[in-house]
């Protein structure tokens, strides 16, 4: 389906509840399937949690998880100790192009049973499930956090816990501490010192607990990105979400201060309001913490008529699509000048969008007619809703929308509710 997306009037001062963080939301699925007991409230409602909890609760010998990276490195480690049980773990033919030869590599010197049925390191996998004894294993912790993740996971189950040495530059440290986290609100003892992770077997039961999951602040980042765009003035509010919260993209409340957008927190509520045009001819940003909001802030700098740096970006390359490659090619169809590296991206200050007044700075309506640009979106769920924003400042076709369901079902919905316009096309 694609779908033109156009502002009516103005952005709409109003309330958004945004569904459960689905980092947090898989993480405890599996937590859930190893150790039963504890309830999960305001659980994700996308696409890759459904595939996750389904994964997780059927009985069949081939499990497909489409396009959900995260499902399917996390459901490796947790079938590699499924005593007895032989799966077939595959998954869409981007799934197949994704490495998890990381990953796969740490469990079989665990004593795994894995096979890689086409490719070596590459999905479909054939597992089949024992008893692992645990110890200590080293693993290059500056390609993907999930395959840190997924061993955290199941370390507990280990016969003799898991110490895990970190090599080279970590990425994307917050969701190894957010995991660490949720380990311990289950009752499992971790330890996180300087590149070493240690987690003990569990020896007893564990208390049964009620954990109820933050709102995603990922997905809050595309409100930020309409409200950066808007008028000065022009304020949401998002729930429900944490001061103190366990997601490294929560980062986003400093980087769009430096955008012109400020938050404050009314209970479990955050309200964003555009307080200022930035000043700032050039954002830089070291990313390799927060990769999953690069596209959106790279998205909201071209629309505001300022240039771009972003740093740290090399997960981007292995994602749903190449997302350096992607966004290179959407941002230049719409008159922006990109340059990407295997790391990074780096936008020129554009003069399409007028810098300073109120914050309009939109196309003009004669320029608008002449043409409606199409936004690819690669089967990248971010793709299309990074790029929505940019409605507020010109119309634009957004291609294969109901991507978003991946992450994020209720979106096209949320940006009428705001004031855009969705139509099919």
């Amino acid at each position: 389906m694609n779908i033109q997306v156009s502002l009516q009037g103005h952005v709409r001062e109003c309330s958004i509840a945004i569904t459960g963080s689905k980092s947090e939301t898989n993480r405890l699925l599996l937590l859930r399937a190893l150790y039963p007991g504890f309830t999960i409230t305001n659980a994700s409602s996308s696409d890759d949690s459904d595939v996750m909890e389904a994964a997780l609760e059927t009985n069949a010998n081939v499990i497909d998880v489409h396009h959900a990276g995260t499902a399917m490195r996390f459901l490796t480690a947790y079938f590699a100790i499924c005593e007895g049980r032989e799966v077939t773990l595959t998954g869409s033919q981007r799934m197949k192009e994704r490495p998890i030869s990381i990953l796969v590599d740490a469990l079989r010197r665990l004593g795994a049973d894995i096979a890689c049925l086409e490719n070596e390191g590459y999905p479909p996998l054939r597992i089949k499930g024992k008893k692992l004894t645990g110890g200590s294993i080293a693993i290059n912790a500056n390609v993907s956090s999930q395959y840190i993740t997924a061993l955290l996971l199941i370390a507990a189950k280990l016969e003799t816990g898991l110490q895990l040495e970190l090599q080279g530059e970590i990425t994307s440290r917050p969701y190894i501490e957010m995991t660490l986290s949720l380990l311990k609100e289950i009752g499992i003892i971790t330890s996180f010192i300087n590149n070493l992770i240690s987690v003990p077997p569990v020896t007893g039961n564990l208390h049964p607990t009620t954990i109820e999951v933050e709102s995603d602040w990922s997905s809050a980042s595309y409100f930020y990105s309409i409200v950066a765009l808007s008028p000065t003035g022009t304020s949401l509010r998002l729930s429900s979400f944490s001061k103190h919260s366990l997601q490294g993209d929560s980062a986003l409340q400093d980087i769009y201060k430096e955008l012109g957008v400020q938050t404050g927190f009314d209970g479990n509520t955050v309200c964003i309001t555009k307080v200022l045009n930035p000043e700032i001819e050039t954002l830089k940003l070291e990313m390799n913490k927060t990769p999953d909001i690069a596209q959106t802030i790279a998205v909201t700098c071209f629309g505001l008529g300022i240039g771009c740096h972003l740093a740290g970006l090399h997960t981007l390359k292995i994602k749903e699509t190449d997302r350096l490659t992607a966004l290179k090619a959407e941002l230049e169809k719409l008159g922006a000048k990109a340059e990407i590296t295997q790391d990074s991206l780096s936008l020129q200050p554009h003069s399409l969008f007028r810098r300073g007044g109120e914050g309009l700075n939109v196309i003009p309506v004669s320029q608008q007619d002449r043409h409606i640009e199409a936004v690819e979106t690669y089967n990248d769920h971010r793709m299309a809703m990074a790029f929505a924003p940019l409605a507020v400042k010109r119309p634009l076709i957004i291609k294969d929308a109901e991507v978003v369901s991946k992450s994020y079902p209720a979106f096209w919905e949320d940006m009428e509710q705001i004031g855009l316009r969705i139509e099919e096309v």
